[in-house]
């Protein structure tokens, strides 16, 4: 058994014996909000998450990780795929790792496509990408109705690119914050900026605030207080979505 699920696994314990998320009631679930019920019957959620040269890992890490929480701690049903725009192939990080690619681009096929940053400015992942501008002509393509797409950190910019932010609110890393909207974003001063199908985040670690609002908003605050709880990480900054 490897060391990593034990941990879940202790953990989910303490935190359904918290939460009072232990086995319920007939009664109980008869009178849960019929809000909460639709959550547990959500389909199988289908994440794409878009890697590219240079990538920043902590950009993917975190929400890969919340939602491999999700779906081991929470028993829910999430498939994640990295995927790439150019379709299967080797990609390197950041810090110099290799990544085997092995998915089709797909987004046809998904429920979520989440786009992660890449450091900003001359030579950095993102500016290649979206001077290369085949991951922007990709994404514009892939909007539709019904499909989240996700934007960590710089790679807001990479959606910019793409005209997807604009004339909708949104955030990125503070370094970029001025050219998003000067592309004509509404730039919104939050830590996860929610516009119902374009979910953004501003800053290297915001992944795992995205994630765990994504959580709250599929499955409930239960699922995600859960995740933090596990993870030993409490949210930061201001949530803004469309709905206030």
């Amino acid at each position: 058994m490897q060391r990593r699920h034990v941990l879940r696994t202790g953990a989910a314990a303490t935190a359904a014996t918290a939460l009072s998320l232990g086995t319920s009631s007939p009664t109980a679930s008869a009178t849960a909000p019929a809000a909460e019920r639709n959550r547990d019957r959500i389909r199988e959620l289908r994440v794409h998450t878009v890697l590219f040269d240079a990538v920043e890992e902590q950009d993917f890490a975190g929400p890969i990780e919340v939602l491999g929480i999700l779906a081991d701690a929470g028993k829910r049903p999430i498939t994640q795929r990295f995927v790439t725009a150019d379709g299967p192939r080797t990609i390197r990080t950041s810090s110099g790792m290799h990544i085997d690619v092995c998915d089709p681009w797909a987004p046809q096929d998904a429920d979520v496509l989440l786009v992660p940053g890449g450091g900003y400015g001359k030579g950095s992942g993102v500016d290649d990408e979206i001077k290369r501008g085949v991951l922007p002509r990709a994404l514009a393509k892939a909007e539709r109705p019904g499909l989240i797409m996700g934007g960590v950190c710089t790679g807001v910019m990479v959606l910019s690119a793409a005209k997807i932010t604009r004339g909708r609110p949104c955030t990125t890393h503070f370094a970029a914050r001025d050219d998003l909207a000067e592309q004509g974003g509404k730039l919104t001063y939050a830590r996860v900026v929610d516009d119902d199908d374009l979910i953004t985040c501003g800053g290297v670690t915001s992944g795992l605030d995205l994630a765990l609002w994504l959580a709250e908003r599929l499955y409930g605050p239960q699922d995600a207080l859960r995740a933090e709880m596990i993870l030993e990480y409490e949210r930061r900054g201001t949530v803004w979505h469309t709905n206030n």
